[in-house]
């Protein structure tokens, strides 16, 4: 008889976001017995979707330990990232391994239909890589500005479900998963680029939706009195000192044919010297960490991750980011937050894409085949 559906589903999960681990350790965060393990673990690995093998401890003495590890090829998801430079997509396995990863060979700005049509092409490609007898059993889109609708013509082209959620959020959740917030209970997320996002991860979930009524940290306010207007319509919000053109337009800097360039570029200037330079970006690490502030007093998270140009900014200008949070935070609360970079780079919000396209595959595992789960083509 199979097991109880929620229990298979724990198990797995356990495994997909914590790595190997034995027997044992499973019993022991999952809070049953030996047998109820074995049997779990037995109907899953005669599913193909884990591996068990024996291990030597390193004493090398006693018996091998029995460590149970996903089969990473088995299933898998593909996840697409809309809202980068360049569209990519990705076969990404159980466990967050990513198996294969395309993006477009040229960047594009376009959204809507024509987006979407490179996306699925590049969603082709890597499914095309995939193993024999491996099937993939959820879809899911990053979008950065894109309409939601995104997720509506990438599923009439691929012929599947997709799920959709905001870049930025599922930035947030791959990397309290899988990169710098890793063990931390509750973590906040910024992302610098043309304006600011972030996302917000209590107790291991992302606060707000997916949707335009996810947590806006651009729109937080940061300079009500003489800060310049916003496209939301208030004035002083953290976009309008801390957005690509924002920085720039304090160093009276041209944004050229590429802010990201223009911002770096300001950045390595004012390692390098440049007076203006400096001034401007000890200026913007000033407004980063009055953000900071804003969210410890708020959130008092475990762990603020800073990507995108937030992260190349707070590798110049930590000092100023640290000054601020000591002038306006308690001990206690600076005690307890960890500043650290992003570690996952362009892969994050395809990692986090992954792990949306996993949730309901991950909720009811078994059986693989059949329902969701659609064998390879090769």
């Amino acid at each position: 008889m199979s097991r109880s559906r929620p229990s298979l589903g724990t198990l797995l999960k356990h495994v997909h976001r914590s790595g190997p681990m034995s027997r044992t350790a499973l019993a022991h965060r999952m809070g049953v017995n030996r047998s109820t393990i074995m049997a779990l673990t037995r109907e899953l690995t005669q599913a193909g979707l884990l591996e068990q093998q024996h291990v030597a401890t390193h004493s090398g003495a006693g018996r091998p330990s029995l460590v149970v590890r996903p089969r990473t090829e088995r299933a898998y998801v593909l996840a697409f990232d809309a809202g980068a430079d360049r569209p990519a997509a990705a076969r990404v396995g159980l466990g967050g391994h990513l198996l294969d990863r395309r993006e477009a060979d040229r960047p594009t700005h376009v959204s809507g239909p024509d987006v979407c049509e490179v996306l699925a092409m590049l969603g082709r490609q890597v499914q095309q890589s995939a193993a024999p007898g491996s099937a993939c059993v959820g879809a899911a889109a990053a979008l950065g500005a894109q309409p939601t609708a995104v997720g509506t013509d990438l599923q009439q082209m691929l012929g599947r479900p997709v799920a959709v959620g905001r870049r930025a959020q599922l930035a947030a959740i791959a990397e309290r998963e899988r990169g710098a917030g890793s063990g931390a209970r509750d973590v906040v997320y910024l992302q610098g680029g043309d304006s600011v996002d972030g996302g917000i991860v209590v107790d291991g979930t992302i606060l707000g939706r997916h949707d335009a009524h996810a947590v806006a940290i651009g729109h937080m306010l940061v300079d009500p009195q003489h800060g310049g207007p916003c496209p939301c319509g208030s004035s002083g919000c953290l976009d309008t000192k801390l957005g690509r053109n924002a920085l720039l337009a304090t160093a009276g800097r041209d944004p050229e044919a590429s802010p990201r360039v223009a911002v770096r570029a300001m950045l390595c200037d004012a390692v390098a010297g440049d007076p203006t330079a400096a001034k401007a970006i000890a200026t913007a690490g000033d407004w980063l960490g009055i953000a900071v502030v804003n969210l410890i007093t708020l959130i008092r998270p475990q762990v603020v991750i800073l990507d995108g140009t937030l992260r190349d900014l707070y590798q110049v200008a930590a000092e100023q980011v640290h000054a601020r949070i000591a002038q306006h935070t308690t001990p206690d609360s600076r005690r307890l937050t960890d500043l650290r970079p992003g570690v996952l780079g362009r892969n994050a919000a395809l990692l986090g894409a992954a792990e949306l396209g996993f949730a309901a595959f991950l909720d009811n595992p078994l059986p693989c085949r059949g329902r969701a789960a659609t064998p390879s083509a090769r």
